[in-house]
């Protein structure tokens, strides 16, 4: 009984595999429009980062962004798509079960300044608040 419900979330995650491959293979596709592909851009990044929008180990919305995020952008990517050029890669992709996807180190170094952009804006937004209304930091007051 309980192999069963195993066996289904195995088959899940092997075809979100095989979609997001599917995804990243649509990407360099010719055939699909420019929008997509910036649709497909983002959607890849995400899957492939090792930084998510919500850290995994926040109770509940740290999953709740892979569960949701994620399918609604695959969902909103495949649309986008022609529908010949996404059956054909989603067939490419299923045909190699065992490939990893494409490694972009640009993609991981856009990603990473991302983050730091958000950070830097964050901290200079933030500061004013920190250095209180005296002027002086917080800290020392």
């Amino acid at each position: 009984m309980s192999g069963g419900w195993r066996a289904r979330w195995r088959a899940r995650a092997r075809e979100l595999k095989a979609q997001t491959f599917a995804l990243a293979l649509a990407a360099r596709d010719p055939r699909v429009p420019w929008y997509a592909k910036a649709v497909l851009l983002l959607v890849v990044g995400y899957a492939l980062s090792p930084i998510d929008l919500i850290p995994d180990f926040v109770p509940v919305l740290g999953l709740l962004d892979d569960l949701l995020l994620l399918p609604l952008g695959i969902l909103l990517a495949v649309r986008l798509i022609p529908p010949p050029v996404w059956q054909e890669c989603l067939a490419r992709a299923r045909a190699e079960p065992g490939a990893p996807g494409p490694r972009s180190r640009a993609a991981a170094a856009v990603i990473v300044a991302l983050w730091i952009a958000a950070l830097a804006l964050s901290a200079w937004l933030l500061w004013p608040a920190v250095r209180g209304r005296t002027g002086q930091p917080w800290c020392c007051g």
